[in-house]
C-alpha cells in the first residue's frame, strides 16, 4: 500500500476512534513509522494529525459541553495548557524508557477504573472518600500525561471522569475531546518549534482526521450507553495488551 494512502486511511480511523474512545493514536503512530518515519519524530507527526480531530469531535458534542458551567469550563481548559507544555517540555528533555516501561500499567488502571466506575465510587463514599468534580490535580496529572505521551489519552480522561462521578457518557465524550484539543495543541505547537513535524504528512493526515473526528462524533451519539462503554473499555483493553507485548517482547 502507497504510504500516503496508508497514513490517510489511519487518520481518518483515528478521527473515529478519537471521538468514540480514544486510542487513535495507536493508528496513526504505527502508520507513520511503517511509512518510514523515525519512532521520535513519528509520535510527535501523530500528535499533529489527530489535535484537529479533536476540535471536530467536540463541536459534535456542543450541546452536551454547553450544560458545563463557562467557568468551570476556562479553568479546565487552563489548567490543560499548563499539563500540556509541562508534559512537552519533560518529552523534551527526557527519554521515553521509562515511560515505555509504566504506560501498560497506566493504561490498564485507566481501563479498570473506567469499567468498574459504579463500584469504585460506591466503596470510596462507604469510606468516606469522595473525589472533587473538574478538580484541579486530577487535570493536571492527566494533562501532563497528555502532554508527553497522547497515547491513551482519552481513555485516561474518561477514567477520571468516571472518578469524578460524572455519568453522562455524551457529555464525558464532549469533555474529553474538547480538552485532549486544548493538551494537544499546546504540545503541537512545543513540537513545532522543536522541529519534530514532518509537515507533508501532518496536513494530510490533519485533514482526514478531521472529517474523521466528525463522524464518530455522529457515531458515538447514536450508540447506546453499554455500546460506548463496551467500545471504550475494549479499546483499553486492546492498547493495554499492545504495550505489554512492546515492553516484554
Amino acid at each position: 500500500m502507497d504510504a500516503t494512502v496508508l497514513i490517510t486511511i489511519a487518520a481518518f480511523l483515528a478521527g473515529i476512534l478519537n471521538a468514540i474512545a480514544g486510542g487513535g493514536t495507536f493508528l496513526t503512530f504505527p502508520a507513520l513509522v511503517f511509512a518510514g518515519v523515525p519512532p521520535i519524530i513519528a509520535n510527535a507527526t501523530s500528535a499533529i494529525a489527530v489535535f484537529p480531530g479533536y476540535l471536530a469531535a467536540a463541536a459534535g458534542f456542543r450541546s452536551d459541553i454547553a450544560a458545563i458551567n463557562r467557568r468551570t469550563l476556562i479553568q479546565q481548559c487552563a489548567l490543560s495548557l499548563v499539563g500540556g507544555l509541562v508534559g512537552a517540555l519533560l518529552l523534551l528533555i527526557s527519554s521515553n524508557e521509562f515511560f515505555t516501561v509504566i504506560v501498560p500499567f497506566l493504561l490498564l488502571a485507566s481501563t479498570a477504573i473506567f469499567a468498574f466506575q459504579d463500584r469504585i465510587l460506591a466503596w470510596g463514599r462507604s469510606g468516606g472518600i469522595q473525589l472533587t468534580p473538574y478538580g484541579a490535580i486530577g487535570t493536571l496529572v492527566v494533562s501532563i500525561y497528555g502532554g508527553y505521551f497522547n497515547g491513551g489519552l482519552g481513555i485516561v480522561l474518561l477514567a477520571l471522569y468516571a472518578l469524578w462521578g460524572l455519568t453522562s457518557l455524551n457529555l464525558m465524550n464532549g469533555l474529553k475531546n474538547g480538552i485532549s484539543f486544548v493538551i494537544s495543541a499546546i504540545s503541537v505547537l512545543t513540537f513545532a518549534l522543536a522541529g519534530l513535524i514532518v509537515w507533508p504528512s501532518a496536513v494530510i493526515m490533519m485533514i482526514a482526521n478531521i472529517l474523521g473526528g466528525y463522524i464518530g462524533a455522529k457515531i458515538a451519539k447514536r450508540l447506546s450507553k453499554s455500546a460506548v462503554r463496551a467500545i471504550i473499555i475494549v479499546v483499553g483493553l486492546v492498547m493495554s495488551c499492545v504495550f505489554f507485548y512492546r515492553l516484554v517482547g
